[in-house]
């Protein structure tokens, strides 16, 4: 397989955050009992009219700028004619020849190195409803809440020569678009989803080969596992003289493999002309300078400032703009500490992260704040307490037992600093101990940290160790 390479591009559907749906007032949350958020434009009764949601072109705006993409001044809505039981007017509203946002790039890494992926294209489109299969026993049911949900679907080039360059393409925009907060993200609800074209080449070769369409991938996971399945049934296909027929396909995660829905369409085949019940959208220069002014400051400005400004390595500044959630929480616990970033930034990558892990939650939901992180770290910083207490007090701190101030001073876990206080525990640990000292002085190095340790643990942990350091091995070479 190694005389292969498999060609990919990315179709990403992402559901805006807009309060209604993209033509009508009905409202898109989710949840709701079937057909109880579906208005007569939702359901196409003869002579309703649709009516352009302009939030949801400003999300669109907003995301070709986050992308330095081409935005038109003129862009046209068309009708893209396919039956579905679930598609009530018979087609779909969406953008073809002219969309409103146009060629853009988005940089992603993949290990230690860096590849710009072009971006074709970015359109507005309204979401079909849902067919419920088993409703009923020997029946399916049509929900038509989802009808009319403004979509903005991102076209890629077929530039990605990987599963892990596809997976970390959809993961920068999945942080993308909720930084920029044009989307909230949730896959479980279908608010990001994916569909994958994928097809394999000789290397070498310049002609693309045939495609096929992965459609409705809602995971990272699945998108891997789906990409790398049916690299190898193609690469398999073509080498036992089989030939690819273009298709779309869909991904079973229990079996892990991917398999054919049926025959890819291809524009024409959906006879799309411009809708006339819509007016071209047009877009002036004042209206991008005003959405402009409303972005936030973009992951990679901000990663590039951290290390600017804070002396952060790239890993570090890259793991603190993963998302806007944790970027947040770092620049406000940084700003009420005032201490030293690499500090801070240890901790909010370290034990911070570790307990979300662990429990399940989401930042917003840690129970200890950028200010009660920033108590406790001043507290490591003034050597009030040591870093190996410090997370004793954070995992008091995190089952709610109150400040770092409070703990510390309940608990008793104020750091010793005082030299005569430590020598005397040193004293007592050298003299229960003169093995050790015998081994340490005969060049075993190890015998001086078995010293520190004791000498640690004869003081609970309260010692300061750069000072148990220092008095030992001025009392070793004595």
């Amino acid at each position: 397989m190694s005389s292969w390479e498999v060609v990919i591009g990315l179709e990403t559907h992402v559901q805006l955050n807009t309060k209604s749906k993209i033509f009508s007032g009905s409202s898109i949350a989710f949840g709701a009992e079937p057909n109880t958020q579906a208005n007569v434009v939702d359901i196409a009764l003869p002579g309703v009219l649709p009516v352009l949601n302009k939030e949801a072109v400003q999300c669109a705006i907003r995301f070709g700028l986050a992308v330095n993409a081409e935005i038109a001044p003129r862009s046209v809505f068309a009708r893209k004619n396919y039956f579905y039981p679930d598609l009530p007017k018979g087609y779909q509203i969406s953008q073809y020849e002219l969309p409103v946002v146009g060629k853009g790039t988005l940089t992603i890494e993949v290990g230690d190195s860096e590849k710009i992926i072009n971006i074709t294209r970015a359109h507005l489109e309204e979401d079909a409803g849902k067919s419920v299969h088993g409703a009923s026993p020997g029946q399916s049911g049509i929900d038509l809440n989802r009808a009319g949900t403004p979509l903005l679907e991102i076209v890629t080039e077929p530039d990605m020569r990987s599963a892990a360059e596809a997976v970390a393409y959809a993961r920068k925009l999945h942080e993308l678009v909720q930084w920029i907060n044009i989307c909230d993200g949730n896959m479980q609800e279908g608010s990001f989803r994916c569909d994958v074209n994928v097809s394999v080449r000789r290397k070498g070769e310049e002609k693309f080969g045939t495609r096929r369409e992965i459609k409705n991938l809602n995971s990272f996971r699945f998108m891997q596992q789906a990409i790398e399945y049916e690299t190898r049934w193609q690469i398999e296909t073509l080498e036992d003289g089989g030939k690819i027929e273009q298709a779309t396909v869909l991904f079973n995660p229990d079996t892990g493999e991917t398999r054919a829905m049926r025959s890819k369409e291809e524009a024409n085949d959906y006879r799309y002309f411009p809708d006339p019940d819509l007016l071209p959208l047009a877009v002036s220069a004042a209206d991008i300078d005003v959405i402009r002014a409303t972005l936030p400051e973009l992951p990679s400005a901000m990663k590039a400032r951290f290390e600017r400004e804070h002396g952060l390595s790239t890993y570090d500044a890259g793991a603190l703009t993963a998302s806007r959630a944790i970027a947040d929480y770092f620049t406000a616990t940084l700003q009420v500490f005032g201490g030293e970033a690499k500090l801070a930034a240890n901790w909010v990558m370290g034990n911070v992260s570790a307990k979300l892990n662990e429990e399940g939650r989401v930042i917003a939901d840690a129970p200890v704040s950028p200010a009660l992180l920033a108590g406790l770290l001043k507290r490591i910083a003034d050597n009030t307490i040591s870093s190996k207490i410090a997370k004793d007090v954070f995992e008091a701190m995190w089952a709610g037992e109150g400040d770092a101030d409070a703990i510390i001073e309940r608990k008793g876990l104020k750091q010793v600093t005082d030299t005569g206080a430590i020598e005397a525990i040193v004293d007592e640990v050298l003299a229960a101990n003169a093995a050790m000292v015998e081994e340490f002085r005969a060049g075993k190095d190890k015998a001086f940290n078995a010293l520190v340790g004791q000498t640690m643990k004869a003081s609970k942990g309260k010692a300061n160790p750069a000072q148990v350091n220092e008095i030992l091995k001025r009392k070793l070479a004595g």
